[in-house]
């Protein structure tokens, strides 16, 4: 029987979302539920898992009804996820000891600057390609086992520590396998990315037991069936990759030196370098691209925290915008900023910084400035952040991109994208479907069931909406970055520690 569809259910930081794909890489239908974040103390976000799950149900029955498809036309459906947010839960009743602690969470920064007092930091480098950091999992997982005193029931192997995927997939397919993709496993600090084996040196440092960590498999493969009662049949779940990784897939950056910038809650570049795990001199990380009949393949990534969350903090914490959408016209109603930068470092910086203790800065404020100088400040700053991360990939990788692909929600501002090319100073190219990390999982899916043969097959299913060409002077573009720098040095470890 022909299958005419695959599903993507993609999985993030502020909602869950469900994406029906036609076989030619269309979109047929999408539908997100938005969840809450949960801030119990400053610096500490968390996510109630039941809401986790409850929207993803949610959107991907919803999607696939408003698709107007039977479930019995789905060939597969594909996860992704937000990655290192961390969940524990009972292996008999599935029920989570806590909420989740997400990616963005400060709370283990001690126990970070711990570990790299004690000389871990290089170790962790080597054999990870993470910088010691409290955005990963394994100080995340170790916390919760402290505090919630659960060491020896995770010893027994009574608790099943997951990222989202595992929790998802836990869930929602029949049988619960306990299982992780080598995307997000990478993502722990825990993981040998050249083993591609949780590594027992580091389990041994944070005391984790191997009796609580999941399976880890390759990111395109099968493995299990969508509990019948979801949609009324089993449908196989074939992909289980990380949210930038699927990007990168879904952007079909197959080839080493191809790079991809999403804009998301957070900024994720990645450059693809093949088979070659290359180390990082300026504060980028070495990851995996993915994972395929057993072949790693490498990408080097730089991570900004704050891209569309600080235009979230304009709408909801600021009221300076009635939505999202409504920065863009403000920040063109204006020709510069008149010297204001806001450094967005609300949870810390990231790549290439990597400072848990800077915090969010304005500066260069006159009289004159109001509400559309700090919005176009906004989105100039997710632009600068990102032209940072460039810089250290090209420095890193010995290769200039001709284009940097884009996609994510901010990615259709045109001001915001206009303004990357000018400050990169190379064209930025936009896809016609923006949703590539949805494609990226959905495209895995396919090509784990068969749906199509080989990745070459693949490319034809990207195609290009807008190229936004740089047209801005190198002396304008260099005076710009210097005020830029100056900005992020005045926000730096302003928490005294």
């Amino acid at each position: 029987m022909h299958k005419k569809v695959l599903v993507a259910l993609d999985q993030g930081t502020t909602s869950s979302r469900a994406v029906v794909f036609d076989l030619e890489g269309h979109i047929l239908s999408q539908y997100a539920e938005e969840f809450p974040q949960i801030y119990p103390h400053p610096g500490w976000v968390e996510h109630d898992p039941n809401m986790i799950l409850q929207t993803q149900t949610g959107a991907l029955q919803k999607a696939v009804k408003r698709a107007q498809v039977e479930p019995e036309d789905i060939a597969a459906i594909g996860i992704t996820n937000q990655r290192e947010t961390t969940l524990l839960w009972d292996r008999q009743t599935g029920r989570c000891v806590s909420n989740a602690i997400v990616w963005q969470c400060r709370r283990t920064a001690p126990m970070v600057d711990k570990l790299v007092s004690e000389g871990w930091a290089d170790a962790i480098r080597e054999k990870t390609g993470l910088v010691p950091d409290a955005y990963f999992s394994g100080t995340k997982l170790r916390w919760l086992l402290d505090e919630l005193k659960l060491q020896e029931q995770a010893e027994k192997g009574n608790l099943c520590f997951g990222t989202i995927d595992s929790f998802l997939v836990w869930h929602l397919v029949s049988g619960h396998p306990h299982v992780t993709d080598a995307t997000n496993a990478g993502r722990t600090m825990l993981f040998n990315i050249h083993t591609q084996d949780w590594d027992d040196e580091l389990l041994n440092v944070l005391s984790i037991p191997r009796a609580v960590l999941p399976k880890v498999v390759d990111s395109c493969q099968i493995v299990g069936t969508l509990d019948p009662e979801i949609l009324g049949t089993p449908v196989p779940v074939a992909s289980m990759v990380g949210d930038q990784h699927a990007s990168l897939f879904g952007q079909t950056c197959f080839a080493p030196g191809m790079v991809k910038n999403t804009y998301g809650t957070g900024c994720f570049m990645l450059m693809n370098t093949g088979s070659e795990a290359v180390t990082s001199k300026n504060g980028l990380l070495t990851t995996m691209a993915w994972r395929m009949q057993n072949q790693p393949s490498y990408a080097l990534e730089g991570s900004v925290f704050m891209g569309g969350a600080t235009m979230q903090w304009l709408r909801d914490e600021m009221g300076l915008v009635k939505n999202v959408a409504e920065s863009e016209k403000i920040a063109s109603s204006i020709e510069s900023t008149g010297g204001v930068y806001l450094v967005p470092a609300f949870t810390g910086l990231g790549a290439p910084w990597w400072d848990m203790y800077s915090r969010g800065t304005l500066v260069g404020m006159t009289r004159g400035t109001g509400r559309s100088q700090i919005v176009r400040a906004s989105l100039e700053a997710i632009a600068y952040q990102t032209c940072d991360l460039l810089s250290a990939m090209i420095q890193d990788s010995g290769t200039t991109p001709t284009r940097m692909q884009v996609d994510g929600g901010a990615s259709a501002n045109a001001f915001l994208m206009q303004f990357e090319a000018d400050i990169m100073g190379i064209p930025v190219v936009r896809p016609e479907v923006l949703e590539t990390t949805a494609l990226g999982a959905a495209m895995m899916a396919g090509l784990a069931v068969g749906t199509y043969t080989s990745v070459d097959e693949l490319k034809g299913l990207w195609h290009q909406d807008l190229i936004f060409e740089p047209t801005m002077s190198e002396e304008k573009r260099e005076e710009l970055l210097h005020g830029w720098h100056r900005a992020v040095e005045r926000a730096r470890n302003w928490i005294e520690h």
